[in-house]
Parts: C-alpha cells; sequence; structure tokens
C-alpha cells in the first residue's frame, strides 16, 4: 500500500485490516486495543466513502481537506453525506441505533486509556449484521 496519499481502496483496505485486528484483540480480552482499532475501522471505511465523491482532476478546496484529516466519526458521516441517511436508516432500524450508540463516542484520544474500555462490546457493534461496517460498506 502507498504512502500519503491514500486511495478509495486503501482506505476499504484498512478498514477491514483494522476490523479484523479488533476482532482478535477482542477475543484475546485486550479490551483497550480492540476499541481503538475497531474506530479505526469505521473512521477508514468513512473515508472511503469521502473519496469515493472526490473527483479524480478536481482539486479540493483547502478547508474542505483540513475537515477530512479529522478523527471524529459524526464530522466524518456529514462530510461523506451519510448523516442524513444513516439518522432515516436507525429510525427503522433498532438494532443498527443501537450500536450507533456504542460507535458514537469513538475518539483516536482513547489511545491513552490504559483501562475500562469496552472493545469487544465496539467490536461486535461494527461488525455484526447491522453494524456500522456493513452498513457503510452499502455506500463505499
Amino acid at each position: 500500500m502507498s504512502e500519503l496519499p491514500l486511495t478509495r481502496r486503501d482506505f476499504q483496505r484498512l478498514a477491514g485490516l483494522r476490523a479484523k485486528e479488533a476482532g482478535n484483540l477482542a477475543r484475546n480480552r485486550c479490551e483497550e486495543g480492540a476499541y481503538y482499532l475497531a474506530g479505526y475501522a469505521v473512521e477508514c471505511a468513512l473515508k472511503a466513502c469521502i473519496a469515493k465523491k472526490t473527483k479524480r482532476h478536481d482539486f479540493p478546496k483547502k478547508e474542505y481537506v483540513d475537515k477530512v484529516y479529522t478523527h471524529k466519526l459524526k464530522d466524518l458521516f456529514g462530510l461523506a453525506d451519510l448523516d442524513k441517511q444513516l439518522e432515516d436508516d436507525m429510525k427503522k432500524n433498532h438494532a443498527l441505533a443501537e450500536n450507533w450508540l456504542v460507535v458514537k463516542d469513538w475518539n483516536e484520544s482513547k489511545r491513552y486509556v490504559t483501562a475500562g474500555l469496552q472493545g469487544k462490546a465496539l467490536y461486535e457493534a461494527i461488525t455484526a449484521e447491522n453494524g456500522l461496517l456493513p452498513w457503510i460498506k452499502q455506500r463505499w
């Protein structure tokens, strides 16, 4: 895989890789690492959706590019134009809504937490049949 800039396909691969790693950690009771990597799986999946929107020969505005480099999942849903769709789908799919409640507060600063994170729960919320990753993958 290339260094920056990353492609849509790179982000798709990274989402799968981070989810797989999170699953391995969760199964081995490494909750904090599982939590951290599961969140990054969602982040990478959303960035794949954002990359899909990018036209090949367009040069994006700096303000937009700066926003895309965030780790905030709620912001990334908006940048991917998926926030309204997620909101609508959660009204019809209670399992998706429950999974979003587990995922929504993830942030990259959790890498400094040494105890108390629910990595297995986050992993399950992103990979379940009505999890965030399957939902995002339908749109990337």
